[in-house]
């Protein structure tokens, strides 16, 4: 690769995409998706995807190029991110990989180890074990068989904890020792990396206007258009924040102000989910503040001197 790869993450509606498209025509580069639900087709608006005007500004990959009744997985992800990620610097250009999905990032930046599939007994009797035992006497065992899994998981975090467990019970292999055999990650010096780190009760408020105005620009006929497919509920695009909600509407089961409400308070969740990976995950990225479009690219130069405004 003879091209610099930029990673910017971030919560929803704190403004990386912005910053992103400031930075791809500062430099001249192209512009990758690392949104998990922005990959799917017909979802433009409810996912903040780019427009039409954005995506003529500069070009965009991965963006509303898979059809919502397929569920890609990180891995596949991960495959079509490198793929494109050598076509960019194979044409000199700079990629800035751009999203809010954790795993995607870390997929890039530390590999993706080829963990078999957990059979769904394993799961469910791993759940039981958490409920029964309580968090630390789980944790405790845990400790037995995978200590570094166990000492690295925050507090509170049932889901990693009964992950890492899970894969040891089913494979007899540590979580740690597969994710020490990665592979596919991005070499080291290639990229630079920023997280944008908003302030929460400003998030929030713009979460809620943002997805307002969702309402407005078409997100409703973009999930009725989900909905006359009979797509699976389990399918990763039926999962994207907001659908639920709306698709309850739609059928008559709630007023169009409770759906709203309901799906801001969704989407005010999942921006905590995604600040707390970030911070759990992403510590040492150098962090951007705010959410004026205007302070976060001033940031950025000030963390990049290379580079002008």
């Amino acid at each position: 690769m003879t091209g610099r790869i930029w990673l910017i993450a971030g919560p929803t509606a704190s403004g990386k995409s912005a910053l992103a498209l400031t930075l791809a025509e500062a430099v001249g580069g192209e512009i990758v998706n690392a949104d998990s639900m922005q990959l799917y087709a017909g979802l433009r608006v409810l996912t903040a995807g780019p427009s039409p005007d954005e995506v003529a500004r500069a070009p965009h990959h991965l963006f509303g190029t898979v059809d919502p009744a397929v569920a890609w997985s990180v891995g596949r992800w991960q495959r079509a991110a490198n793929e494109i990620l050598a076509q960019v610097a194979a044409r000199g250009r700079d990629a800035i990989v751009v999203g809010g999905t954790g795993l995607y990032f870390r997929a890039l930046t530390h590999g993706l180890a080829e963990i078999p599939a957990v059979p769904a007994d394993v799961r469910r009797s791993v759940g039981a074990e958490f409920e029964a035992m309580g968090e630390a006497a789980f944790r405790a065992r845990l400790a037995e068989a995978d200590p570094a899994a166990a000492g690295r998981i925050a507090p509170g975090d049932r889901q990693r904890l009964a992950r890492a467990w899970e894969v040891y019970v089913a494979t007899g292999t540590s979580l740690t020792d597969h994710q020490a055999g990665a592979q596919g990650a991005l070499p080291a010096g290639s990229w630079s990396a920023v997280a944008i780190d908003p302030p929460r009760d400003a998030l929030y408020a713009r979460c809620d206007a943002r997805l307002a105005a969702m309402i407005e620009h078409g997100a409703l006929d973009e999930v009725g258009g989900l909905m006359a497919r009979n797509l699976a509920p389990d399918l990763p695009a039926m999962k994207a924040v907001g659908v639920r909600e709306l698709a309850a509407h739609l059928r008559g089961e709630t007023s169009l102000d409770a759906a709203l409400a309901a799906a801001q308070q969704e989407t005010r969740r999942y921006a905590k989910r995604q600040t707390t990976w970030m911070r759990g995950q992403m510590a040492d990225w150098p962090r951007l503040t705010g959410l004026d479009a205007r302070d976060h690219w001033r940031q950025f130069l000030a963390l990049n001197p290379g580079l002008t405004a």
